[in-house]
């Protein structure tokens, strides 16, 4: 309601001064001066009233910005009778600050289409039938029916054999995503093929999209260093006005070069365009599943030096993946995998979970188990198709067969053995491992393009498994067995050297991720903790984008920094060559809001920036 109203306010403010120059120009032709003069004199006040009361406000709150100039050159142009020149400066202020409404409102855009996407109701089985209900009567374990084209209300897990979700709006994926019965759905997405069922895993409060809109409602109440650097700036460049302005009028007597000095320096627009970038950089960065909780982190992520990793779940894909299958006695490697995902179905063990879906990745066809006994921490035994089978750690299951432990193959470093037997023999071993993430050394490498120094290692892990894991990949330190209150002591160190970025997942990375220049936490499976201490939450599971939002943040700034220095620049030039005699008041207003716009419209260039691997994607 207050962002409407203050729309229409800027609306108001620019058919008013509009109005009176229209106006003021058909008086002229009729040859009625003195009545054109009124008319644009009115046409200057209520933009001049605004104006001033702004700048009351701004300096209450301690702030000097450039719409001091603004106001001198309106002010002075109507004490020396300059209205028409006064004129074009409101109208063109005014137009200033329309186009940072509009500008604003077209970079948030895809924001304002994440939140207005939020589902109300949702399809649950019930009572043997289905039902419309509100999302937050929603409970854990509830199987609900995703229509085609439905929104994903909650996250959950896929209880149909296939489905097919549209992830454009959170992670900018433009195909469609195929997801296999017990895969993670993620809210927010939408359904993009046949009707599928869902088992919810997390309330609609708790849920993913849930929490990408309250994200997404902080970012957008947010300004960037970069704009109150340009206040800073506005002291400066106001001396040097008046400092030239006062210089021409007393080197050669005419008020009339002062008031063109001050109307060429009028940098209304000027000071939009830094936000304006910035803003546009937070809408591309969003669009590729990169959500950056303000324009000051933005500003912050272009400047980073220095990346720190966590390894769980960030630089590793945090779930253990059968990496090796040892068969004893030449039993067939997917026999193996059968029995032992058969009878893991009846557990909820994260490494049985792991062995089931490997299964499934293979299109076996599981059994259903019977007489299972689960011994928690250790294994499980039960019957699959008629045979005992048993699954668990090495010595659980040597206890079970009368061998001995410890006669199975070496595994790498924070690998887990699973032992398995069945029918009173060993069957073999299936290796677990948590594998680094696909392409990670090619996102690496990215980073370093992009201007990344050091890139560093902190894990609470063992020190000869971060190493194992990360052979190869080029570090330039790897810290590892560190609790969170060490990552935090590593984060504060590093900081000496240049702006951090710390990547983490974890509740225990949340602090780490507070105290670092910008925090990322990997929002699609990581904890609420970490997502809520981060500066940038990645919307996807995928660690590559984070290449994508720092070029993205770079190449914003690098825009609103290229409209800083050439409005800077070019509203200089214009103000000596005003001193000089060369340009008239209405000359001059012409000119310096040309140069205004200008700028403005190359920060919405930072619209349309395309991340290079995306650009290589798409050819």
């Amino acid at each position: 309601m207050q962002q409407t109203s203050t729309n229409r306010l800027k609306t108001a403010l620019l058919l008013f001064p509009v109005a009176g120059l229209l106006s003021g120009i058909a008086f002229y032709f009729a040859g009625r001066d003195d009545v054109a003069g009124i008319a644009w004199f009115i046409g200057v006040v209520p933009v001049l009233v605004a104006l001033l009361v702004e700048i009351l406000r701004s300096l209450w709150r301690g702030e000097v910005g450039l719409d001091i100039v603004a106001a001198l050159s309106m002010t002075a142009a109507l004490t020396f009778g300059e209205t028409l020149a006064a004129i074009v400066v409101a109208v063109m202020y005014s137009g200033g600050t329309f186009l940072e409404s509009f500008a604003e409102g077209r970079a948030r855009r895809e924001m304002h289409d994440l939140l207005s996407r939020v589902p109300r109701t949702a399809t649950l089985h019930r009572n043997g039938g289905l039902e419309e209900v509100p999302l937050d009567d929603i409970e854990l374990g509830d199987l609900l029916l995703i229509r085609q084209g439905d929104v994903v209300p909650v996250d959950g897990s896929v209880s149909s054999d296939v489905a097919f979700v549209d992830t454009s709006a959170l992670t900018g994926e433009s195909l469609p995503v195929r997801l296999s019965r017990g895969a993670d759905a993620m809210s927010g997405s939408t359904n993009a093929g046949e009707p599928f069922e869902l088992t919810a895993t997390r309330c609609a409060k708790e849920s993913t999209y849930a929490g990408i809109v309250r994200l997404v409602e902080e970012a957008q109440h947010s300004k960037a260093p970069m704009a109150r650097l340009a206040d800073r700036w506005s002291l400066g460049f106001l001396a040097v006005t008046v400092a030239i302005a006062f210089a021409a009028w007393w080197f050669t007597g005419d008020p009339i070069r002062a008031v063109a000095v001050l109307v060429v320096a009028t940098p209304c627009p000027l000071i939009l365009a830094v936000p304006v970038a910035l803003v546009a950089g937070l809408s591309r960065a969003a669009h590729f599943g990169v959500l950056i909780k303000g324009a000051g982190p933005l500003e912050a992520m272009a400047r980073i030096r220095t990346l720190i990793l966590d390894k769980t779940g960030t630089l590793t894909d945090g779930r253990p993946q059968i990496v090796l299958i040892d068969s004893h006695d030449d039993m067939d490697k997917d026999e193996i995998l059968h029995f032992a995902a058969a009878l893991d179905q009846a557990s909820k063990h994260p490494v049985a979970q792991a062995i089931v879906a490997a299964a499934k990745a293979r299109d076996l066809v599981l059994s259903v188990p019977s007489e299972v006994v689960e011994i928690p921490g250790e294994g499980v035994v039960g019957n699959v198709d008629g045979h005992k089978v048993i699954v668990g750690g090495d010595d659980f299951v040597a206890q079970r067969v009368g061998r001995a432990s410890g006669d199975h193959p070496v595994g790498a470093p924070g690998s887990v053995l699973v032992a398995v037997a069945v029918d009173g023999q060993m069957a073999g071993y299936l290796v677990m491992a948590d594998p680094l993430r696909k392409g990670i050394s090619a996102m690496l490498a990215r980073l370093r393009r992009e201007g990344i120094a050091r890139i560093l290692l902190a894990t609470g892990d063992r020190a000869e498994v971060a190493e194992h894991v990360t052979e190869g990949l080029g570090l330039d330190g790897i810290r590892a067995e560190l609790t969170p209150d060490q990552k935090v002591l590593l984060v504060l160190t590093e900081c000496k050297n240049g702006p951090v970025m710390m990547v983490g997942d974890g509740v225990n990375d949340a602090p780490a991720l507070a105290a670092a220049d910008v925090g990322v936490a990997m929002g699609a499976r990581g904890a609420a903790a970490s997502a809520e201490a981060a500066d940038v939450v990645l919307l996807v599971d995928r660690i590559d984008r984070l290449g994508s939002g720092i070029e993205i943040a770079r190449r914003a700034r690098h825009i609103a920094m290229e409209s800083v220095v050439a409005g800077i620049s070019l509203s200089v030039a214009g103000m000596i060559a005003a001193a000089l005699g060369y340009l008239t008041p209405v000359q001059g207003a012409l000119l310096q809001e040309a140069i205004d716009v200008a700028v403005i419209l190359n920060a919405l260039r930072a619209l349309w920036i395309v991340p290079h691997d995306e650009m290589a994607g798409q050819e």
